[in-house]
């Protein structure tokens, strides 16, 4: 299994609308290399959703429901998008401000590539985040 991370501004599509929905697909991805990382996602990778703008934390964990298809709001082949559903509420949302203070994540993609939608996130990043949303077992 994979780990990823997605991002939303949650006045366009929040985790609480999101818990509602119960699942949808990934839209209006058009940077290649966040497009890249939803073509490798797997069903069942777990994903951060991340409030991007306002909010700037990581509040849930989904899950890829159904990997890579064509964006349905775009007649460009090139463009695809991944079914999420919810899975878990992050118990103590994760915000930027400690990922960037936390010297363990320095490499995160969080860090390093702010504006990529869609990014991977290495065992040891994931584990970190766990650790400091308060989800450990």
């Amino acid at each position: 299994m994979a780990y990823w991370l997605v991002k939303s501004e949650p006045f366009k599509y929040s985790w609480e609308q999101f818990e509602k929905d119960k699942l949808t697909f990934w839209d209006g991805v058009r940077n290649y290399a966040a497009r890249n990382n939803l073509k490798a996602m797997k069903k069942g990778d777990e994903v951060l959703f991340y409030h991007s703008n306002e909010g700037l934390a990581i509040v849930g964990i989904a899950k890829v429901a159904k990997e890579h298809y064509q964006d349905p709001t775009t007649d460009d082949p090139n463009w695809v998008v991944v079914d999420l559903k919810p899975y878990k509420r992050i118990k103590t949302p994760v915000t930027l401000a400690q990922v960037k203070s936390d010297e363990r994540l320095a490499d995160m993609a969080l860090v390093r590539l702010g504006r990529l939608s869609v990014q991977p996130v290495t065992n040891e990043e994931w584990e970190v985040i766990m650790e400091l949303g308060d989800m450990k077992k």
